[in-house]
């Protein structure tokens, strides 16, 4: 049982890691594929309604005119005709691409800020009808501006007063000449860092602290929330989102033809947000909100990643450097398990000395199973062991490794972040996979330390290739996820070897008193 349980541990870890690794990635656009085209756009995003009455987006303007530009402390914005965040660029240089070209979050339909109407006719003119705008150019680097925009419809009068700060925030404020009903959007998720290991999609945010997330290729059918306070369209990095915690909005959820999630904030009377475009690094969500980092999805161990990542960002502010704060994050997990750590590498050792003694029991019992445990469990008992022991430090380490492993996947705080000599960026692979390769060999030099009981040709096997296997799959994982495993490695090296040499101390006290 403790060698098919120690077998197990370690298979799941390689099954998790494969899951990711091979599952197909959703259909999505391509990163270089900026644009949609319009007659696509129509078809796919339509604005959605309590009523059932759904009017289409049905752009008869040549919107791609832009009327206004906002600069700031690390981004660009422009505005178009119909009174659209048509584009946002990031301007630091971490963000930018291998060939030196600005970061463009806003690349698909809806565009952030697109107004809707429920009446079909509205809503058309709404489509053909600019937007005018009080300035052409404004500049927030350094403190905030804000802009008028104002849209003479058939009947009403749309203004849309927005507030731009310098680190991508914003506040909209859309006010009505008379109520009608009409939806905004913070638009598409960024389409930036799409992959197949992190959640990209929509989270909202309820009022009751709960959470509601609809991943790409789960939208089936338009769904309304009410009492919402944050709603978030993201990917791996990258967020555009509106958020109101003293006065909670509903939210209606559509799907494009992919079945990915689009938000709408309905409305229908003035309606004043707080919005963002930008990365999901903490300390910007932080400087708005505290809750704001819920935007940042960890998986089913979120309770345990969001303490961890909280921890590393404490070590970081002190180091000063990602990567060893990652290496100390490291050694304070391993030495809070130490203690369990420790039994569980007392236990194997004696499990390995009583082996002989087991394998008589197993011959001289093979015919009655139950005799056979009970005197098992007798010989265990007399010499101290327990045959569960080397298994619980694994298991421990199990939901501490996911977590981590969410947290330094998800941690755009590590994208640019150098460690060494030839890694310059902790949120990509290894460009010369030492790291993988030193964890590889880490790893099968643990195996030779650790005392094994296996009687199963095939279990030995399996645990001989898994330096292989992991070796295998951690080469296209971010370095900063492979420095931790392979730190991880070291101290378990480092504890076998000091707790062989004890237990063997221990072994020859024994022989001389007896």
């Amino acid at each position: 049982m403790q060698k098919r349980l120690l077998l197990a541990a370690l298979l799941s870890i390689v099954f998790f890691i494969v899951y990711d690794f091979f599952m197909p990635k959703r259909v999505m656009p391509e990163q270089n594929q900026t644009t949609v085209s319009q007659s696509q756009s129509i078809d796919q995003n339509k604005a959605p309604n309590i009523n059932q009455n759904t009017p289409k987006s049905n752009e008869n303007l040549a919107s791609n005119e832009i009327i206004a530009t906002i600069k700031g402390q690390s981004y660009e914005a422009k505005i178009d005709k119909l009174g659209r965040i048509s584009k946002f660029y990031l301007t630091e240089e971490k963000y930018k691409t291998e060939d030196g070209n600005k970061i463009e979050l806003v690349s698909q339909n809806p565009l952030p800020l697109e107004l809707r109407f429920n009446d079909s006719m509205l809503n058309a003119d709404a489509f053909k009808v600019a937007y005018s705008s009080d300035a052409s150019e404004i500049d927030a680097s350094s403190e905030p501006k804000t802009i008028k925009l104002t849209q003479k419809l058939d009947g009403v009068t749309v203004t849309k007063n927005i507030k731009f700060y310098p680190n991508g925030r914003y506040e909209v404020e859309v006010n009505l000449s008379k109520n009608v009903d009409y939806f905004i959007t913070p638009g598409f998720r960024p389409n930036i860092a799409v992959d197949s290991y992190t959640v990209h999609g929509v989270m909202l945010r309820n009022a009751d602290d709960s959470l509601n997330i609809i991943e790409d290729g789960d939208a089936k059918e338009v769904k309304n929330y009410a009492n919402t306070t944050i709603a978030a369209a993201s990917d791996r990095y990258y967020t555009t989102l509106f958020y109101s915690f003293e006065k909670p909005f509903e939210v209606a959820v559509d799907k494009d033809s992919n079945n990915n999630p689009i938000l709408f904030v309905k409305a229908n009377d003035n309606l004043k947000l707080g919005a963002y475009i930008g990365p999901k690094e903490h300390k910007i969500l932080s400087s708005m909100d505290e809750r704001l980092n819920d935007v940042i999805e960890y998986g089913w161990f979120t309770f345990i990643a969001k303490p961890m990542f909280a921890f590393l960002n404490f070590l970081h502010n002190y180091i000063g450097n990602w990567g060893w704060a990652i290496v100390v994050l490291t050694l304070v997990i391993r030495i809070v398990l130490f203690p369990l750590t420790y039994k569980g590498m007392l236990s194997m050792n004696k499990l390995k000395e009583l082996a002989p003694k087991v394998k008589e029991l197993q011959a001289k019992y093979k015919d009655d199973k139950q005799k056979m445990q009970v005197h098992m469990m007798e010989l265990y008992k007399k010499h101290g062991a327990n045959p569960m022991g080397g298994c619980l430090p694994i298991l421990l380490q199990i939901p501490v490794f996911f977590a981590i492993y969410r947290v330094l996947l998800n941690a755009i705080e590590l994208k640019g972040a150098p460690w060494i000599l030839w890694i310059h960026d902790l949120s990509v692979m290894d460009p010369y996979f030492v790291l993988p390769i030193l964890m590889g060999l880490t790893m099968f030099l643990q195996q030779k330390l650790t005392p094994t009981t296996f009687t199963d040709p095939m279990q030995e096997k399996v645990m001989k290739f898994l330096p292989l296997i992991f070796t295998f799959f951690f080469v296209t994982f971010p370095a900063g996820l492979t420095l931790y495993w392979f730190v991880n490695n070291v101290c378990s090296v480092v504890q076998q070897v000091f707790v062989n040499k004890l237990f063997e101390k221990h072994k020859k006290a024994t022989e001389v008193k007896a």
